[in-house]
């Protein structure tokens, strides 16, 4: 009999989340019933919106039922099918959960993927996954920069924030990226090309925002935000008129067990006449061909760079999952889990 290791959330974290909230177990795997298909998941997409949904807080999708496996978006292969439209071996990505083997039932975000046209599956789950298209998409239309315009990413040695800087560039625009150390710092000007890479360690909020001016005289266009608190006060103290924020991300305020702190200086959106934009990529998914389209021609011409940190084991998926609240992922963060 296959055994499935599944990792569940068994208990809601208060603030950050703590190895005794999650629980790795086995379980027997029965066969697919009629309409659905086992799926041997390889890598898995770990995000700071797992933290979310961990929570039982209203959002846009429910929360992880506790004793059930932390949701995650996977990419793997049909291992059996009672669904003639999966046959063993396709290659298939879909918001599933961690755990060696999913039960799927077709639909949704559910997609078969073409693994010889991709370095490795897990770029699904990067590049040509919700890390890529969030950038593209995201800065794109909802940031519509123009060129000589000035974008500000925070979290911008991220996956989503690397991408974005890098867009930016594509499109003509300078560039100032704010991220956490001198090693990220100097990631950000090497490799993905930002005009300015700013520290926010050790940074007051004032510091921050009188680097931001420096970086920016004449003011941001577009903030790319990803982490919330200081980072995105500071930014709204140096907008120029007619500024368009793109909120993507907080993650600096997933793991607060005091509540959420929220912006202090959105009257300057009133000052500047600026926009705030919620972003979720889930509204574009009928676009999704033609975002991976264009992310892919960009790599091919060398002018696009997407690191991976993986990880490996589901019995490391915690620490692995820690290391996006830490810092210490080195690119987009995934779990291999079939090795």
């Amino acid at each position: 009999m296959t055994i499935n290791r599944r990792f569940l959330l068994v208990r809601r974290p208060n603030g950050a989340p703590v190895a005794a909230d999650f629980s790795l177990i086995e379980a027997p795997l029965a066969p697919p019933p009629p309409g659905k298909f086992i799926l041997r998941n390889h890598f898995a997409s770990l995000d700071p919106a797992q933290r979310g949904w961990m929570s039982d807080e209203p959002s846009y999708m429910p929360p992880i039922p506790l004793g059930e496996p932390v949701r995650a978006t996977t990419v793997g292969r049909v291992e059996s099918s009672a669904c003639p439209e999966y046959a063993p071996g396709d290659w298939v990505m879909g918001l599933n959960a961690l755990e060696d083997f999913s039960l799927v039932t077709p639909g949704g975000f559910t997609a078969k993927v073409d693994v010889s046209k991709v370095a490795s599956p897990s770029q699904f789950l990067s590049v040509f996954g919700a890390v890529g298209l969030t950038a593209y998409f995201g800065l794109l239309e909802a940031g519509q920069p123009q060129a000589g315009e000035t974008v500000l990413v925070s979290g911008a040695a991220g996956g989503v924030g690397s991408v974005v800087g890098q867009i930016a560039k594509i499109k003509g625009c300078r560039t100032i990226g704010i991220a956490g150390g001198p090693a990220k710092c100097r990631r950000l000007l090497e490799e993905y090309h930002f005009d300015v890479a700013i520290d926010y360690r050790g940074k007051t909020l004032q510091q921050l925002s009188a680097a931001i001016a420096a970086a920016a005289p004449r003011g941001v266009n577009v903030i790319f935000e990803n982490v919330g608190g200081d980072i995105l006060d500071a930014g709204l103290q140096n907008l120029a008129m007619r500024a368009r924020i793109v909120l993507c991300g907080l993650i600096s305020e997933y793991n607060n067990a005091a509540g959420h702190v929220g912006a202090r200086n959105v009257w300057q959106l009133i000052v500047k006449r600026a926009t705030m934009h919620g972003f979720l990529i889930a509204d574009y998914v009928p676009r999704f061909a033609e975002g991976a389209a264009q992310l892919g021609l960009w790599m091919a011409e060398g002018r696009l760079h997407v690191d991976e940190h993986i990880d490996v084991g589901l019995e490391n998926a915690y620490a692995a999952f820690m290391k996006l609240f830490s810092g210490e992922n080195q690119g987009k963060m995934v779990l291999k889990i079939a090795t």
